[in-house]
């Protein structure tokens, strides 16, 4: 197999994205379209965002996986998501055309790591709002960073940003890297300083357990160099072990008195967050940020303490996280009307999903929240974190519990028991109602509703459709901004 670290060829300006819809696929695809190189892939689920994104920036995405796809196309090169299994039809077609592929970190490599120091941002949670907020800071900081996210950044309508400043800030994970490299990707993004949010287990489908998630986040605390950083949520076990393995300096935040940046009160109010801040030097710093919840706080203060590294002033900082409208999928209001408030989110884990409703009532307190879950994600749809989703509901009025496609593919005794699960939500004195696999969602949350209340939808999917779906069957003031603003 030809690949851009083994094989010596001149580099290709049209380029094939095979699971092009992927956020991080669609990102680069992007960037390499902004750069002028010629791009196209295909894929097999597209949704907006990144539908309407690649559409807007005129990128072809093609119904995969066919292999005429390529042999229509004729691209130079193929760079392949981790989507993509040794024996997709388009991987097969490539491989007989002998196209050099690519995993998407050996691109990015090529295309953007010369000449830039990394700030590689990773964790089982806050990873998309941190390094989002991190390249926000550094780009009103005038430090014009190029940023690689797994989620739009809301005031600039994209995932991405490309500078020719110093820095590059990315979004890295653990899942592994492509068909033809099974280590995490992150492990691919040459860290210069990493920041590490949270660390518990997740992708059941490539980890075993906790231990073989560590081995990973290890081997990245390995690979920070003597003259860079690590910065760690110091009350985190798994993050604190990891200083142990790491010969760059390690810079620790949380709540307890043994980190060097210490969050020290939270309090909501007037639709913010405010919060104060103590320095490694012990100065107190008031933070106002729209960002809801107590988690988004310590990952604004992870992004406080990289900014320092930087020698950026704290007064700019201050003033860019005051300024910063979050992510998309997180928490976003798409409808507000009549008073009632519909809200979509990425959350998937047990512990994003407990924070996520947290968060929420914290900044609609006094009002009725119904929350509805997709558990799509590998680890969710298995019988893993059972227990821990029985527990992570509490604080909604009403929940639904909606099964994906594909979800009785599993095998049963493998599979997340959806009714038990609804069972037990039900028994901890939350109402609660199971929707099989493909029975619509909306008429019931329609009966549900009332003015004044807040809808959390929850998954890291499309959820076929629903949150769009039930937008415009609320009434329909302001309705239309909102769904055009979600575009």
């Amino acid at each position: 197999m030809k690949s851009a670290t083994s094989t010596h060829f001149s580099w290709p300006t049209r380029l094939y994205f095979m699971g092009i819809s992927g956020i991080a696929m669609g990102t680069l695809a992007a960037m390499l379209k902004d750069e002028g190189y010629e791009v196209l892939g295909s894929d097999t689920q597209v949704y907006p965002p990144m539908s309407t994104f690649l559409a807007h920036k005129g990128i072809a995405v093609l119904s995969g996986w066919n292999p005429e796809n390529l042999d229509q196309t004729r691209p130079q090169a193929a760079v392949v998501g981790n989507v993509i299994r040794k024996d997709n039809p388009e991987a097969q077609r490539a491989l007989q055309l002998g196209l050099p592929l690519w995993s998407m970190p050996q691109a990015l490599d090529h295309f953007f790591f010369p000449g830039r120091k990394n700030l590689v941002v990773c964790g089982t949670h806050g990873k998309t709002t941190t390094s989002g907020l991190l390249g926000w800071i550094l780009e009103q900081a005038d430090l014009d960073p190029t940023v690689f996210v797994g989620g739009f950044v809301r005031a600039w309508h994209r995932s991405y940003r490309i500078g020719r400043g110093p820095f590059m800030v990315l979004e890295g994970d653990e899942y592994d890297t492509a068909f033809f490299d099974k280590q995490a990707k992150f492990l691919r993004y040459k860290p210069w300083l990493a920041v590490v949010t949270s660390i518990e287990f997740d992708h059941a489908d490539i980890y075993c357990d906790l231990e073989h998630v560590m081995e990973a986040f290890r081997a990245l605390s390995r690979l920070i160099p003597q003259d860079g950083y690590l910065v760690i949520h110091g009350d985190d076990p798994g993050c604190a072990e990891l200083a142990a393995s790491c010969t760059g300096t390690v810079v620790t935040y949380g709540t307890s008195p043994q980190c060097q940046w210490r969050l020290v009160d939270f309090a909501p109010q007037n639709g913010a967050a405010v919060f104060t801040v103590l320095s490694p030097d012990g100065a107190p710093y008031r933070v106002t940020s729209a960002l809801p919840g107590h988690h988004n706080a310590l990952n604004t203060i992870a992004a406080m303490a990289v900014c320092r590294l930087l020698n950026v002033p704290m007064e700019r900082t201050l003033t860019a996280i005051g300024r910063f409208s979050g992510m998309k999928r997180r928490q976003e209001v798409i409808y507000q009307a009549n008073g009632i408030v519909v809200l979509d989110d990425f959350a998937h884990h047990p512990t994003a999903v407990r924070e996520t409703i947290q968060a929420v009532r914290t900044f609609y307190p006094h009002r009725r929240l119904l929350a509805v879950f997709e558990p799509r994600t590998n680890s969710s749809r298995r019988r893993f974190f059972q227990n821990e989703y029985a527990h992570a509901f509490h604080g909604a009025f009403w929940v639904g519990i909606k099964e994906p496609k594909g979800f009785h593919t599993i095998a049963v005794e493998e599979r997340l028991n959806t009714e038990q699960l609804v069972k037990d939500i039900q028994e901890g004195g939350t109402a609660a109602r199971l929707f099989v696999e493909g029975e619509p969602v909306v008429p019931s949350l329609l009966e549900h509703i009332r003015p004044k209340d807040v809808v959390l939808l929850m998954s890291n999917g499309s959820m076929d459709g629903l949150p769009m779906e039930l937008c415009q069957a609320l009434p329909a003031q302001e309705k239309a901004v909102l769904i055009q603003e979600r575009d």
